[in-house]
């Protein structure tokens, strides 16, 4: 699988680029989170610059300090609910699938009904209810709604799984479940949680930013991607002053595209 991914290497590109935003938005986000915040009242929306390449922002902050700094923080809160969502998915289908007959007919019933839910109605709501909240809290509520794709394709994976030889012969040595599932299951299904993952990030970087641009994100005091695209709302930023929000769409189309080209190319070599 490894060699037919790096064989593509408009892929390989992408994925490194992925790489590369992360760890400079991590690392420089440790350097500009400090100026970003700097407040300049004689540097007020001003456009482009030697000293602001993107420009500030209506209270003379550095845009281009402030987009590291939202960058890392969008990309490492995607990254948590990703994590957590493809660890619920797994877990539930991998259940499903191992135990199959009632155990697995009344899971897919749980599934179904949470799946007939309105995920993003539901999200606004808790995030509406909960008074103080943050990127864990945003993060399980995210996870506990999108779950579903997830275990549908596990638990499909691991049906046709658990009636191969070696998983019958371990269960005749009397091999506990945990322990079957842990060392022949999950290295069989390994790169489809891989791939999931992949696509998966995508979808959240852009749910976390709707819900911050629709102002059911995170707190304001949280800085990330979505709330540059606030400055949108008003007319005249929309129209005379693009630093301050068309950074930010563009580099969410490119991470976005990325991300789905990777994961694109990631099941092409799977499947082949």
């Amino acid at each position: 699988m490894i060699n037919k991914f790096l064989s593509q290497k408009r892929a390989v590109f992408c994925f490194a680029f992925i790489l590369l935003l992360l760890f400079a938005a991590i690392i420089g986000g440790a350097f500009t989170d400090g100026a970003s915040a700097r407040v300049s009242l004689t540097g007020r929306s001003r456009p482009p610059s030697r000293e602001h390449p993107l420009g500030t922002d209506p209270s003379g902050r550095d845009m281009l300090g402030q987009l590291v700094t939202e960058t890392r923080n969008s990309l490492l809160i995607a990254v948590g609910i990703t994590a957590l969502t493809c660890a619920f998915g797994t877990a539930f289908g991998l259940i499903a699938g191992y135990f199959g007959g009632v155990v697995d007919m009344a899971l897919m019933r749980v599934l179904d009904f949470v799946s007939m839910l309105p995920r993003l109605m539901l999200i606004i709501v808790f995030v509406t209810l909960i008074s103080e909240y943050g990127p864990v809290q945003l993060a399980l509520i995210m996870s506990a709604l999108g779950w579903m794709y997830d275990a549908r394709i596990i638990r499909g994976k691991a049906l046709s799984l658990r009636d191969e030889d070696f998983i019958r012969a371990a269960r005749s040595v009397g091999a506990p479940a945990a322990k079957i599932i842990a060392r022949h299951f999950l290295p069989h299904l390994a790169p489809v949680i891989i791939v999931n993952f992949t696509l998966n990030l995508a979808g959240s970087i852009g749910v976390e930013t709707g819900l911050s641009f629709l102002g059911f994100g995170l707190p304001f005091a949280t800085p990330r991607l979505g709330t540059l695209l606030n400055y949108a709302y008003v007319p005249e930023n929309l129209q005379n002053r693009p630093w301050l929000w068309l950074p930010a769409v563009a580099l969410i189309f490119i991470v976005m595209m990325c991300i789905h080209y990777t994961g694109g190319a990631l099941k092409r070599a799977i499947n082949d």
